[in-house]
């Protein structure tokens, strides 16, 4: 079993980690070769507050689909454009299978807007029961063995590659990396697509619009370069991510992140609240 790297512990997905080192961990793992144009990552989250107060967990949304174990909840879960939080309390263990961008689309055949605030039960896609999904991937035991088990029940049900969906990847990738990628105009220029086909391909492959997925990552940079302590000007921030309308990218922050920019700067330091970004 290969563990992905974790480089800067902010790529990690968890803002304010250091709040939690030892009473909440997280892991993700490579999935095999085969599942690899479909597959970004499993991951493993495992806490203990035995004795501990509860605390919130905020979750900032990414465009990809989760396939996330959880007892008496378990489903997957289409992108969404807004944060949700829970409350982590006592001792337990959620196991999930982080789709690439455009991986889910093949095994599902219908747009993958369709998931959206629909969660989607498994046997859907796998001929597999949640509760028995549960039994096998939520118990005590070692991990390479419940990662070779999703990792062979996926490689059972493999679609074919899907060139549309290897299309739709790249595109959300060169979302991710370039940080001058402000506007579904920029997109359309640099992949000489028309907005109208952008559009189409993100319904059906990501479950969100392409405008969506920009403002996804361009808050996200935004909140990981003040958690680094990076930017303390919130105009010249605003107007870098390409907001010319200060309330506008407040409203927006607020929406992704769960506070205001200012709001995050000063809890940056406070104890009992940690935020993540969804694994």
């Amino acid at each position: 079993m290969k563990q992905v790297e974790q480089g800067d512990r902010p790529s990690m997905g968890l803002l304010n980690l250091n709040e939690g080192d030892q009473r909440y961990q997280l892991t993700r793992h490579a999935p095999s070769e085969a599942l690899r144009p479909f597959v970004k990552h499993y991951w493993i989250v495992s806490w203990d507050l035995t004795g501990l107060e509860p605390y919130p967990q905020h979750i900032v949304p990414n465009p990809c689909v989760n396939l996330v174990v959880e007892r008496n909840n378990t489903f997957c879960f289409g992108p969404s454009g807004r944060k949700f939080s829970y409350l982590v309390s006592g001792k337990g263990r959620v196991f999930g299978v982080k789709f690439k961008p455009g991986g889910f689309y093949p095994f599902l055949r219908v747009p993958v807007s369709s998931l959206y605030g629909q969660p989607m039960d498994v046997s859907r896609i796998l001929e597999v029961t949640a509760g028995s999904l549960e039994e096998r991937l939520l118990r005590d035991g070692d991990n390479a063995d419940k990662i070779g088990y999703i990792d062979q029940l996926l490689c059972a049900h493999l679609p074919a590659e899907d060139a549309q969906a290897t299309l739709v990847n790249d595109i959300v990738q060169q979302i991710e990396q370039n940080r001058e990628m402000l506007r579904v105009d920029d997109l359309s220029s640099y992949w000489k697509i028309h907005k109208r086909k952008l559009q189409r391909l993100f319904n059906q492959y990501v479950g969100i619009g392409p405008k969506t997925v920009i403002k996804l990552y361009r808050l996200q940079n935004a909140a990981e370069w003040m958690e680094r302590g990076l930017h303390y000007d919130l105009v010249k921030l605003s107007q870098d991510l390409g907001y010319h309308d200060q309330s506008h990218f407040i409203r927006d922050f607020k929406s992704i992140i769960g506070s205001t920019p200012e709001e995050y700067l000063h809890s940056r330091h406070r104890n009992g609240e940690r935020r993540g970004l969804m694994n």
